[in-house]
């Protein structure tokens, strides 16, 4: 069964990309794609000149963890480590010795100061996709996949997680890709990619 197909496209650094489409259409199955958790059976995917589909999983893993930040619908945080432990965990997985401190830092930004120590379940939806947030940026990625990052929250807690990603994006000059069905996020976006059956409208 063919996903997608005759998908092609570019995208130039600190653009900001919407991928729409129906339910079923590949939006996420594409993202998953750019951002070498699956292999395509055929065609190329480059990031920053480095080709996907010639790396093996540990040296995607390698260029994820250096280049590409990630946010997710359902939040994706470990439960058992508290809002700072999650955001502290891309830096340590690096070696970075200035963890604590820069993602202390990145949670005042997104106004969490003062739920550093709360675990996931003791957040909000909204509360919980700020640290989200927080954890994507702190490595100053310089892609960041977003699969619908509003859709689990209500309107008003949507419209502030979009303003906050679009913030921290311009602050950072992030290359911004996202899966969304929420049309007030891909009209942030400076450019909006629609697919349907697996191919580019």
């Amino acid at each position: 069964m063919t996903i997608l197909s005759d998908v092609g496209f570019t995208i130039k650094p600190a653009e900001s990309v919407a991928i729409i489409g129906a339910s079923g259409s590949g939006k996420s199955t594409l993202l998953s794609l750019l951002a070498g958790l699956d292999s395509s059976t055929s065609g190329n995917i480059e990031i920053f000149g480095q080709s996907l589909n010639k790396l093996n999983e540990d040296q995607r893993a390698a260029l994820r963890n250096k280049m590409i930040g990630f946010v997710f619908q359902s939040f994706q945080l470990l439960p058992n480590l508290n809002a700072l432990e999650n955001v502290m965990l891309p830096l340590e997985l690096i070696g970075d010795k200035q963890a604590k401190p820069l993602a202390t830092q990145l949670l005042g930004r997104v106004g969490l100061s003062h739920r550093l120590k709360h675990i996931p379940n003791q957040l909000s939806g909204g509360e919980q996709q700020r640290v989200a947030l927080a954890r994507a940026f702190v490595t100053h990625p310089k892609i960041l996949f977003a699969d619908e990052p509003t859709g689990n929250l209500d309107s008003s807690t949507g419209e502030h997680i979009i303003d906050l990603l679009f913030e921290l994006n311009k602050e950072n000059q992030t290359t911004l890709v996202l899966v969304t069905h929420d049309q007030r996020l891909a009209n942030r976006c400076a450019r909006t990619i629609e697919l349907s059956a697996g191919r580019i409208v």
